[in-house]
């Protein structure tokens, strides 16, 4: 049976499926690093605020429309890593 040319639209290729799994593993990458970088170095709050605006702004260039998605599942791993290393509760 053959689909129709909708579903041939809807359902992603295996390029496609690639690409989005190269900028998962990009964005996780990067959302780690800012992590470490926050918990270790020598850096003011106000300098750990602006590295998570820059992981946010990345994410959204990876994945535009998406900052509900990125507040959901980055945001409290940022709020936990600040809080943790300014000793706020």
């Amino acid at each position: 049976m053959r689909k129709s040319k909708r579903e041939d639209l809807a359902t992603p290729t295996d390029k496609e499926l690639i690409e989005e799994e190269k900028k998962l593993r990009r964005l996780r990458f990067i959302v780690d690093f800012a992590l470490q970088y926050v918990s270790t170095q020598n850096i003011t709050h106000d300098e750990a605020l602006r590295v998570v605006e820059g992981v946010r702004k990345h994410a959204l260039k990876l994945f535009p429309g998406k900052e509900e998605t990125f507040d959901l599942i980055y945001i409290p791993r940022f709020r936990r890593a600040l809080n943790e290393r300014f000793k706020r509760a």
